[in-house]
């Protein structure tokens, strides 16, 4: 039995290794490839790679491209690295900015203290996955109208201003006040860990190891077109789809000095470090009236896809309805309103409704259900949500929300969010090994269910068995 239980374990973290590689490959590409024709600067991304060329250049070496702290703390020296004040328990950065919420956020490898007698060492091991990055400490990022740096410290959390917002900007008067509201830090989050364990001992082992994870209060109108490019879609190629959207209509806000490597030719023990190869250009998302410009056939250029109807069709009704001012209008309104006018626009689902109104609206108790969290659901709470239909029905929606609702209270979306970062690939390391087993062990067993059904469909024969 051991021997079966490490085999399925090795089998599964090369499951999730080749998608964690896969990701990070597609989040490097997004910001090492060329620019659109409108901006000659490298930008967060372009469309996406076309999979025939792709293929053939599968054997090639591809570089590795780097944004590094020693490079990034020369743009504006002069604005000194502000406390937030708040203890690891309350926020953790890596367990927040880069785990689905929000697409908006570079991490920037740490070279201060990779030095060695050979030189400087970068080794990819602590680089971030595409899905989390709780070994990075730093990251880079457009808010509104400025940029700004996050370092989280063994203590506390930082921020430092690269680019300040101009004169008059809603942003301007307190950039300390605006991260507090922006990370919530009115909630505390120590209790909320404290009750949720109470209710789940399981969670209260996985708290344990991933402290702070917390809800971020985006501006409603990028959530809302962010999760429109999320349909069908991943964390890197989402970024990628909105940073080339950013580059497109947004206004320019900083230029990043970013370094490459040849990844299949190097051992990172570095000596000399990479040369700058070029700079990164960090834009703001567009406004609505920016957003006026677009066309269909621009967005579809852009790798939208059929993504570039909803942003359309989503623009002209947000228009209609009075602009940004609706949305910030839904703070506050009840759960079913929020969500019955979120369903009006164009691409907008039950799952995305859910993500906007929990990440822009504070919609504290919104469950964002995929098949990711369904199987979270079946696997820890009741195994009869998974069922036998073919897709994610409204009964079996509200099935998985209710789980998570019934067991958290008024702050299950933030449970379901901790919950949901556990099963991200990166965060694999801190957890319990009998939980990571347990994790296995399901995944396994699904895909072998999964595996009987397409057997069976093609045989043309039922299933007689189920596999749990």
């Amino acid at each position: 039995m051991k021997r079966s239980t490490r085999s399925t374990t090795r089998s599964s973290q090369k499951i999730l290794q080749q998608e964690q590689d896969e990701d990070t490959k597609e989040g490097v590409a997004a910001m090492s490839s060329p620019s659109p024709k409108k901006r000659k600067s490298t930008t967060l991304s372009d469309s996406p790679p076309n999979k025939k060329s792709s293929k053939a250049s599968s054997n090639q070496k591809r570089t590795t491209t780097l944004i590094l702290s020693s490079d990034v703390a020369k743009i504006s020296p002069e604005n000194p690295w502000i406390d937030l004040q708040v203890p690891p328990r309350e926020l953790r950065p890596s367990a927040t900015l880069t785990t689905g919420q929000c697409f908006n956020w570079m991490v920037v490898r740490d070279d201060s203290t990779s030095h060695n007698d050979n030189g400087l060492n970068l080794s990819l091991e602590s680089s971030s996955s595409a899905w989390g990055s709780h070994n990075e400490t730093e990251w880079v990022g457009p808010l509104q109208d400025m940029v700004l740096s996050i370092k989280e410290t063994p203590t506390t959390t930082l921020y430092r201003v690269l680019r300040a917002p101009p004169k008059g900007s809603a942003t301007t008067s307190d950039i300390s006040e605006f991260l507090k509201d922006y990370f919530q830090l009115n909630i505390r989050l120590e209790p909320l860990y404290k009750q949720w364990s109470k209710k789940d001992p399981r969670l209260a082992r996985i708290a344990a190891v991933i402290p702070g994870v917390r809800i971020v209060r985006q501006n409603p109108v990028e959530c809302l077109f962010s999760f429109i490019c999320s349909s069908n879609n991943n964390i890197p190629r989402i970024t990628k789809m909105l940073s080339s959207f950013r580059t497109e209509y947004g206004e320019k806000l900083l230029d990043i000095p970013i370094r490459q490597s040849i990844e299949n030719n190097v051992d990172f023990s570095l000596n000399p470090l990479p040369a700058v190869h070029e700079h990164l250009t960090i834009y703001s998302f567009p406004s609505l009236e920016q957003m006026q410009q677009a066309t269909l056939l621009q967005l579809r250029d852009m790798g939208l896809g059929y993504r570039a109807k909803y942003i359309i069709e989503t623009r002209d009704l947000l228009l209609d309805k009075g602009g940004e001012e609706f949305l910030w209008n839904l703070r506050g309104k009840d759960a079913t309103s929020v969500q019955q006018e979120l369903l009006n626009f164009s691409g907008i689902g039950r799952k995305v409704a859910d993500c906007v109104a929990l990440f822009s609206l504070d919609q504290s108790e919104a469950i964002p259900v995929d098949v990711h969290v369904q199987h979270i659901a079946s696997r820890d709470y009741d195994s009869s949500v998974l069922g036998q239909a073919k897709s994610l029905t409204p009964t079996i929606y509200n099935k998985v929300a209710n789980l998570f609702r019934d067991r958290f209270g008024s702050y299950a979306g933030w449970a379901h969010s901790l919950l949901f970062v556990a099963e991200l690939p990166s965060f694999r390391s801190v957890l319990p090994p009998d939980i990571l087993e347990q994790m296995d062990t399901f995944r396994q067993a699904e895909l072998a269910r999964k595996s009987k059904e397409r057997q069976a469909k093609k045989n043309k024969d039922p299933i007689s068995e189920t596999i749990h």
